[in-house]
């Protein structure tokens, strides 16, 4: 709750808009947006509330800024529920850039589940408008890499513990490949608070990139850490899209905005991605189709997300 707050208020604060209804427990809001201008915007969930949900409601506004825009996001950045920032970093990063923009991410503090206290500053210039994108081959797996961490009280051993049984996991399936997973522990002065996790990201000949990634908590176990994140990276793979899970749904809203067509090849369309279209389709002009990919492969169960963006043309530049 705080988050989708923080996030309402943030996106009120970047264009002079008027929020009515912003307050924990409200079940209606009004929301009037003015001109987006960009500058320096603080916004803090007070909680372990996830900055990368703050990134992903600040981002398709401050695209069409007046000027760019520098935004401090606080809260959790390895929190659950969420994409975690080394997610955001790794995987969406060098993939939305593809929209033919660019952001630059500076991690100054993390903070995890419950106190938070983490901080993120976000950089971003405007466009003019974005290009489509088309993510429809997705190539053969050339490299695994990753990094698990721990931070606070933890000892660097959990990391280590998290990376070899995540390497086990994937070895099991995927034998051939180096699989470079770092155990890290967080500099006590770059960290709040105690916290652990661990990222792998698969990346493939055609560029794409696919995700697992577990969070530890108390009396779990950290080699099931490991193996939980390495389970979801090979699901990921095993579907045979270009887009992992908690990629797809971020797309949405950018193949909404580009000018032109964008085709994104996925696994099985997430609940989320659902939503992410029928609000996008509401709110612009784009139209979704989503039909099951005609694959060679019968085991693989893919389906072709192709939109006709609005071409959103930035007024100020």
């Amino acid at each position: 709750r705080p988050q989708h707050l923080s996030g309402l208020e943030i996106v009120r604060d970047l264009c002079d808009g008027k929020l009515n209804g912003g307050e924990i427990g409200s079940t209606e809001i009004t929301f009037t947006p003015g001109k987006i201008k960009g500058g320096t915007h603080v916004a803090d969930t007070k909680t372990a509330g996830s900055v990368c949900l703050l990134m992903q409601v600040a981002m398709p506004c401050v695209l069409f800024a007046a000027s760019p825009s520098e935004l401090h996001l606080k809260g959790g950045t390895n929190a659950e529920m969420a994409p975690q920032i080394d997610y955001t970093v790794m995987v969406l990063k060098p993939i939305v850039e593809k929209f033919n923009f660019t952001f630059n991410c500076d991690i100054k503090k993390r903070g995890y589940y419950p106190q938070g206290g983490g901080e993120v500053v976000v950089r971003m210039s405007p466009v003019k408008e974005l290009s489509p994108i088309n993510l429809t081959e997705r190539g053969t797996v050339t490299k695994i890499y990753g990094r698990a961490f721990v931070a606070g009280a933890l000892p660097i051993k959990l990391a280590k513990d998290m990376s070899s049984a995540a390497v086990r996991c994937i070895r099991r399936e995927i034998r051939d490949l180096y699989i470079n997973i770092q155990a890290v522990r967080e500099p006590d002065d770059q960290a709040v608070g105690t916290g652990s996790g661990i990222i792998i990201v698969a990346e493939t000949s055609t560029g794409c990139l696919l995700a697992g990634s577990s969070l530890g908590k108390r009396g779990k176990n950290s080699d099931k850490v490991g193996i939980e994140a390495a389970e979801m990276l090979l699901k990921n793979l095993k579907h045979g899209g270009t887009v992992d899970d908690s990629l797809q749904d971020q797309l949405i809203i950018f193949m909404a905005l580009a000018k032109g067509v964008s085709r994104v090849k996925s696994g099985p369309i997430t609940l989320h991605t659902q939503t992410a279209i029928h609000f996008a389709e509401q709110l612009t002009k784009a139209k979704f189709t989503v039909t099951k990919s005609e694959e060679e492969d019968p085991n693989n169960d893919t389906y072709i997300i192709e939109c006709q963006g609005m071409g959103m043309i930035n007024p100020n530049l």
